[in-house]
């Protein structure tokens, strides 16, 4: 089975969140299911750099509109599975993968639909066509359009198989139709059934429509979004295309994540063997200038500051939580200005209590679920999550809305049985997270069932082996390509 994957990021050459986590951790586990797979991305101004020294590589032009762009195919030299950057300076040479200060580049529709054409320029010159092309977010999704949709341009791609996975529906690409020319594709796509969205042109929609097969990565989230709660105004085109779409659960890189030999822990430790934690909490606090205090229940989070993320409940509830409790609270994330700003006031009221670092800071990230005692994730909506999976890695007891990939994998614990392995809150709202927060550090107080509950999320396995054996039955059933039908 030969798989090439589409993304817009892929760590350690261009990181803006879990996605990039996903696509460096999935492509190694399934080369170890056997099967055989390249990753392709753009070739950003930071990948190339991270990539480092690069050969020369192959050279193709795709259309964008009424023009062909040139591009040229790198591989980076050293990678764990075959990895492909396209280079094409015009659209991906600056420092911003998506934008800067705050804002998109306006002509993200040309540079992610001349992405995707390119990667299909680039597999058709190839010798051999790959078995299934899987892509992943709004970025790559125009792929299984143009494949399908201009077909006559692709013949040697004919019998390729297509996979769409959404990581997040709230992020869909959505255009004016001013732009339509830029596709290349026939009018009469311009319609509801198709890529028509609202009067503008979803890219995400495209994929939804002309993939083979699609996929969440959580079982709950792929039941979510076909509902108009979750489904970011999508659910009825999922709705319709339900017998196409799984849940597949994301896992972690458990090579990358374990702090049992973790090199950005001041101390290592293993669930028969705590004791490097308690030191990783304290390192923690004298890092980020708390007290150094064993007692103090530390509180954590390392996430986007985004409503999505539940900003807008913390930042409600967190003043009058580090007034009343006896806790302190560690943030390290970047994002919406409004959270930012408001965080900071906090943290300047709750002096000794709060630490918050605005900034991305992967080695800081990885001290903070390893020093945290419990780990705050409540989120609005979790198509899936990561931090939830390292912090029951790490021993760091995850408090999580009981939504998408958080409810599949976060257990309530049970003191009574000793079963378990966080705690959940549900409806979102103040009052049932502070709740949960308060049933959480009761249970702190009791330090032998803490361990217990400690010991316990340490046990899970969320490795990307699971996964991965998952994705590959997947590609093995997936029907014969089909072309939808204009009217």
């Amino acid at each position: 089975m030969r798989v090439v994957m589409l993304s817009p990021e892929v760590y350690p050459y261009a990181k803006t969140g879990g996605l990039a986590d996903v696509l460096a951790a999935l492509p190694r586990a399934l080369a170890a299911a056997g099967v055989e797979v390249t990753v392709c991305m753009p070739g950003y101004r930071p990948a190339l750099r991270a990539a480092g020294a690069l050969a020369p590589g192959t050279r193709l032009h795709a259309p964008i509109g009424s023009r062909m762009e040139p591009a040229e195919m790198v591989c980076a030299p050293g990678a764990s599975v075959p990895t492909v950057l396209m280079r094409a300076d015009r659209y991906f040479d600056r420092d911003g993968l998506y934008g800067e200060g705050g804002r998109e580049w306006p002509d993200n529709d040309e540079r992610f639909a001349f992405f995707c054409r390119g990667a299909l320029e680039w597999l058709r010159a190839e010798g051999e066509p790959p078995d299934v092309l899987h892509v992943h977010e709004w970025q790559a999704a125009l792929a299984p359009a143009f494949l399908r949709g201009t077909a006559e341009l692709y013949p040697e791609l004919a019998r390729v198989r297509t996979v769409l996975t959404l990581h997040n529906l709230a992020y869909q690409g959505r255009f004016p139709p001013e732009c339509w020319h830029l596709l290349n594709l026939d009018a009469r796509y311009f319609v509801p059934e198709f890529l028509e969205f609202h009067a503008e042109i979803n890219f995400l929609k495209a994929g939804i429509v002309f993939a083979d097969a699609l996929t969440t990565v959580s079982p709950r989230y792929a039941g979510e979004i076909q509902t108009p709660a979750f489904g970011e105004g999508l659910d009825g085109v999922l709705r319709a295309r339900h017998a196409a779409l799984r849940g597949i659960l994301n896992g972690i890189d458990d090579a990358v994540w374990n702090p049992a030999t973790d090199p950005h822990l001041p101390a290592r430790y293993r669930a028969g063997d705590l004791a490097g934690k308690a030191r990783c909490k304290r390192a923690l606090q004298a890092e980020l200038g708390l007290p150094v205090r064993a007692d103090l229940p530390l509180l954590a989070i390392v996430s986007r500051l985004a409503e999505q993320k539940g900003f807008d409940l913390l930042t409600a509830t967190l003043p009058e939580l580090l007034a009343t409790t006896a806790v302190q609270l560690a943030i390290l994330g970047s994002g919406d200005p409004t959270y930012e700003t408001a965080l900071r006031q906090i943290a300047a009221r709750s002096p000794g209590r709060l630490a918050l670092r605005i900034e991305f800071n992967e080695s800081l990230a990885h001290r903070i679920e390893a020093g945290g005692d419990i780990f705050l994730m409540p989120s609005r909506f979790e198509p899936c999550g990561l931090n939830q999976l390292y912090s029951l890695r790490y021993g760091t007891v995850p408090l999580v809305h009981a939504t998408g990939g958080l409810e599949d994998t976060v257990v309530e614990f049970d003191p009574a049985a000793g079963t378990g392995t966080g705690f959940k809150f549900a409806p979102y709202g103040t009052e049932a997270f502070v709740a949960a927060v308060r049933r959480a550090l009761r249970l702190h107080a009791d330090p032998a069932a803490w361990q217990r509950l400690m010991r316990n999320g340490m046990a899970q396995d969320f490795s990307w082996h699971r996964a991965a054996r998952s994705y590959a039955r997947l590609y093995g059933q997936l029907p014969p390509p089909e072309v939808p039908r204009l009217a």
